[in-house]
């Protein structure tokens, strides 16, 4: 059944700086009810680009998913129309399959050291609801409960898997590990990937690559010096050289580095992502001296980069790492958090500064292209809007594309409260124009 909100067109929202033609609409304006996109990570397009799904009831990167009223919905984004696709008291970690049939989440009513967690699948109408894995005790083959799911799950490309990370602990004892569990969605097993101390903010993110050995491949991040409390809430989140991200195969196999931060002058941010379905990941780098990093007001650079083997923890100390600084050109750099189209062609990012203007803003959404991967600056960087943002936490802008790199989801709160934006009519990248041959 088709929910009775309405898309609110905001060209209040464009300013003389805006590309012509470019459309932008508030998706959910509930006084008093948060609303977001689930995460710029996640796989919430059909593949066509016309279906998204998102979330009502919650912030950004929220683990309140336990609260009523929160629900999942589908957006048609060609018609405006937005359907209910879930009903059940804690959903969580939502992703669509790869070839738009399905949608897969979970329902969690765990606690730390107790209580079950269930894959669940539907259509994409929201029909014919069905429950596929149950966890109500240890993983198989371990002494581990699963509790406090990531609020992001990831599918690999030929929808065979979908991991999910989680906490471990049994809720009485401090320092407890979080873990990767990969379920296999033809037979309904579950295994226990990987786990450890330091991996409660994985940010896990299968690579999208069609290819045999590469799809197996999922991004995994590294919080070193974290400390987690008995109910698996990090109160020490370390700082040091910073997080480090890493590669490892769906089962457990294959550990591997990607070349970034970790050394002096250079740390990673924490958001990186894939590159299309390349195999290059993108990361987005704190790069200055030591006082401007650890007051963060250090400049933040795009590098895609290859993953290179498993060495240590030392980030770019990598020997003859491929590290391509997509924004060279682009200096004072600010870009925080970003995603490309599927094909690995164009990136959308927000800035926390307006970096190429004397009038000062608060924060900015732009869209570049990207060249010949490992080798080109990104280019024709062209500024979209401010989304008026606080940057609060549960307000994060978060953008990022459609797979065909035509339409873009954000989050603000500019209205007093978080909701989610769509913009449409994006401007198209001078390679379209140019003559053939």
């Amino acid at each position: 059944m088709t929910s009775s909100f309405a898309w609110i067109s905001r060209p209040d929202l464009l300013d003389e700086r805006s590309p012509a033609g470019l459309e932008i609409f508030q998706i959910t304006s509930d006084p008093g009810i948060p609303a977001c996109h689930i995460s710029m990570e996640a796989q919430v397009f059909t593949p066509d680009s016309r279906y998204f799904v998102m979330h009502r009831g919650v912030g950004v990167q929220s683990y309140d998913h336990k609260v009523p009223g929160h629900q999942l919905f589908l957006c048609d984004a060609t018609t405006g129309e937005m359907s209910p696709l879930s009903d059940e008291l804690g959903v969580v970690a939502p992703c669509v399959s790869p070839d738009g049939q399905y949608l897969y989440y979970f329902v969690d009513e765990t606690l730390p050291g107790s209580g079950r967690i269930t894959l669940r699948r539907r259509n994409l109408d929201g029909s014919r609801p069905e429950t596929l894995t149950v966890l109500d005790g240890a993983i198989p083959g371990t002494r581990f409960r699963f509790s406090r799911p990531g609020h992001l799950s990831t599918i690999r490309s030929d929808g065979k898997s979908l991991a999910l990370y989680g906490f471990l602990g049994d809720g009485i004892h401090e320092g407890g590990a979080y873990g990767l569990v990969v379920f296999d969605l033809e037979s309904g097993g579950v295994n226990l990937a990987f786990h450890g101390r330091s991996w409660w903010n994985m940010h896990i993110q299968y690579c999208r690559s069609l290819d045999d050995v590469h799809k197996h491949d999922i991004l995994i991040q590294q919080n070193h010096g974290n400390r987690i409390a008995a109910d698996g809430r990090p109160h020490h989140r370390g700082w040091g050289r910073g997080a480090d991200i890493h590669l490892i195969r769906d089962d457990g196999q294959h550990l591997r580095n990607m070349p970034w931060g970790r050394v002096d002058g250079e740390r990673c941010s924490g958001h990186q992502c894939w590159r299309g379905r390349t195999n290059y990941g993108i990361a987005a780098l704190a790069v200055g001296d030591d006082v401007a990093l650890r007051e963060k007001r250090s400049e933040l650079h795009l590098m895609e980069s290859l993953p290179v083997p498993h060495f240590g923890h030392d980030g770019a100390r990598a020997t003859d790492p491929v590290r391509n600084r997509l924004t060279r050109d682009f200096s004072p750099a600010h870009f925080n958090h970003f995603a490309t189209d599927l094909a690995g062609k164009r990136l959308i990012s927000d800035s926390r500064v307006s970096w190429d203007t004397d009038v000062p803003m608060r924060d900015a959404i732009y869209l570049m292209d990207l060249g010949e991967p490992g080798r080109d600056a990104a280019e024709n960087l062209r500024y979209l809007l401010s989304s008026g943002s606080s940057w609060l936490e549960p307000a994060h802008v978060h953008p990022f594309l459609s797979p065909d790199g035509k339409l873009a989801l954000f989050n603000s709160d500019e209205s007093g409260q978080t909701q989610a934006y769509l913009i449409r009519n994006l401007p198209s990248s001078p390679r379209d124009t140019e003559p053939k041959g």
